[in-house]
């Protein structure tokens, strides 16, 4: 069985017949633009006597919203997506986040494009929704003629001229005339509106540094306290586990060392329980550095790993792997640990009864898709297995997308930078 699915890479655009609606309602909400410029300008100076700051608590936000229905929008119209820029103060406090908010490019950004938008955006908004009420108006206009009394619709341009029903079937061309110039330019004019909303509203340079800065300290704090959390995890299975039998296994020994001349019976019976004590420690010695690297991740690969996985479910696993050859170690250990955590979820609650599993490699990325047919609702929270992928995915600069609709399927898709270069050429595609 094999799937595949890719997570949207951008926002789904609307159809052209909605473009000239979404055009008047944009043009409808660049003169409301207006209310949102005059109160932030006017809140800024009334700071001095400590009114301005309940204003701009309540209009900067209100403006921000305002500018972020807008980016959706504007994303919408061209296909590419308008990352918010705004800073996180760094502190709590509602003068913190006054002080982080005034010293932001962004907000003054966000001020300056609702007035450009009044004026620009109103303009090519209005005019791409015009050119398309015009094709409509004149098409139709026979028939306006027709139901309205003398004097409304049969004189027209100014009642230059008095037409009759017949007559005015002379109004259609104009209504082609004034379609072909909308199919022409009306998308045009709405994505000019858009460029000029994304080059305000959109981050700079400068800003996409910060949040990716942002976004790269976020992460390595995120796998700062995973490693913690891991490290913690091995000290105490250590301690509770293995140590305790050894601990137990070194006293049975001294015990039958006493024991072993005055009682050899008692002395084999404690050599039988050291013996089992070993064993056990052995075993649970092996789980504690199968959880650490897998052995059969180092023999076998991604590949062998993933298929002993899927042979280890109660239900049947469908797996394709297509890769040119093994990723790098890390990469590899990070996909082999998201693909396990993802069909430890899928046991536990997923009542599902097949499952698939998909890895891939295109476009300089590792794609790993998991899915089943249980009954669906996962979503990403935190605490939980797909948030504990998602953070370990972070610290590879990998994300995760997941689609699980109520009653299923749940399809679970995440993405490992891997350069193709970085491959070591052997043999690893198969399908079990």
């Amino acid at each position: 069985m094999t799937i595949t699915q890719a997570p949207p890479k951008a926002p789904l655009q609307f159809p052209r017949l909605a473009q000239p609606f979404v055009a008047l309602f944009l043009a409808v909400l660049a003169e409301i633009g207006i209310a949102f410029f005059v109160l932030n300008v006017v809140a800024v100076p009334l700071i001095a006597v400590w009114v301005g700051i309940p204003l701009l608590l309540a209009f900067v936000p209100a403006a921000r919203w305002f500018a972020n229905c807008h980016r959706v929008m504007f994303a919408g119209i061209t296909g590419e997506v308008i990352p918010r820029p705004y800073k996180k103060p760094p502190l709590p406090g509602i003068l913190m986040w006054l002080r982080t908010t005034l010293t932001d490019p962004a907000t003054w950004r966000d001020i300056a494009w609702l007035l450009v938008n009044a004026v620009i955006g109103f303009t090519l908004s209005l005019l791409s929704a015009v050119l398309f009420l015009a094709t409509a108006f004149y098409l139709v206009y026979p028939l306006l003629v027709g139901v309205t009394p003398h004097g409304v619709f049969d004189q027209p341009f100014g009642g230059l001229v008095t037409l009759s029903f017949w007559e005015s079937f002379g109004m259609v061309p104009l209504g082609l005339v004034a379609f072909l110039l909308w199919y022409a330019v009306g998308e045009r004019l709405l994505k000019a509106d858009a460029i000029i909303g994304r080059s305000l509203l959109g981050p700079t340079e400068s800003a996409k540094l910060a949040i990716r800065v942002r976004e790269l300290s976020e992460s390595r704090a995120e796998t700062v306290d995973t490693q913690a959390a891991e490290l913690r995890r091995i000290e105490r299975d250590l301690h509770d586990g293995a140590q305790a039998r050894l601990a137990a296994l070194s006293m049975n020994l001294g015990m039958a060392e006493e024991m072993v001349s005055r009682d050899p019976a008692q002395a084999a019976a404690l050599l039988t329980e050291a013996r089992e004590s070993a064993s056990t420690a052995l075993s649970e010695l092996r789980d504690l550095v199968r959880g650490i690297h897998p052995p059969v991740l180092a023999d076998r690969g991604l590949e062998g790993a993933v298929k002993a996985l899927a042979m280890s479910c109660p239900f049947k696993v469908d797996v394709t792997i297509e890769l040119p050859g093994r990723p790098p170690a890390p990469v590899e250990s990070a996909a082999y640990f998201a693909v396990a955590e993802a069909l430890a979820n899928i046991v536990k609650h997923s009542a599902a009864t097949t499952a698939w599993i998909q890895i891939t490699h295109e476009s300089e990325r590792l794609h790993i898709l998991v899915g089943d047919d249980g009954v669906g609702g996962a979503t990403v929270r935190p605490g939980g297995g797909l948030h504990g992928i998602e953070r370990r995915l972070n610290a590879f600069d990998g994300t995760l997308t997941v689609a699980s609709p109520t009653g299923g399927p749940t399809t679970v898709i995440m993405e490992l930078p891997c350069e193709s270069s970085s491959l070591k050429i052997t043999p690893s595609s198969g399908t079990a």
